[in-house]
């Protein structure tokens, strides 16, 4: 006599086929959500506060005089002088560069620091252009051709400004333009007690 085996008869999960759509709704959800929770980016952390500036040797910008005088390049010396020192990051089709420029040469005139220019992979002739139009805040000004600088000082995007004390170190950092309000109440109280 044979005995019949008998299998369990297997259910088909009615959900399995709609898991990948629910995980794909639940990510799409998540950084939905990510994205409409407000946001200061100039309050994203920079590793260089409180350590010394990287080392930066940049060639001047190339066919531009101011006054008829040559601006010159950044050597790592220019860094450390014994007093504050501004950098500020900037490109010619950087609009909010264009913002900025009149409230640098504020600053510059108010406090009385060096600025410090790093043009950032900007065409040699766009970013004469820019200087000749708005006028020019910077003591030296040099060409990061290919953004290695920019990278190398944790540069989100253009402009972002670095006050540096009289050692080379990050004291300040803002990202994105500065503001008569930071001129006012931030950099220029900065300077002066780095000072």
């Amino acid at each position: 006599m044979s005995e019949e085996t008998a299998t369990p008869e297997v259910k088909p999960r009615a959900w399995l086929p709609f898991l990948p759509a629910a995980v794909f709704v639940a990510m799409a959800l998540m950084f939905a959500l990510a994205l409409m929770r407000p946001g200061d980016p100039s309050l994203l952390p920079s590793m260089l506060l409180g350590k010394p500036a990287p080392s930066t040797t940049l060639p001047p910008l190339e066919g531009y005089t101011d006054g008829g005088s040559a601006v010159p390049g950044i050597a790592p010396a220019a860094l450390v002088q014994g007093k504050p020192v501004i950098v500020n990051f900037w490109q010619s089709s950087c609009a909010p560069c264009v913002g900025e420029h009149p409230l640098l040469i504020i600053l510059t005139e108010k406090t009385g620091v060096p600025l410090i220019g790093i043009n950032s992979k900007d065409p040699a002739a766009g970013a004469r252009r820019f200087l000749n139009r708005y006028g020019n805040p910077f003591s030296a000004i040099g060409v990061d051709a290919n953004g290695r600088a920019a990278i190398e000082w944790g540069v989100y995007g253009m402009p972002e400004t670095f006050v540096l004390d009289g050692t080379g170190r990050v004291i300040y950092k803002q990202i994105g333009a500065i503001t008569p309000e930071i001129v006012d109440n931030v950099l220029v109280p900065l300077l002066a007690k780095a000072k």
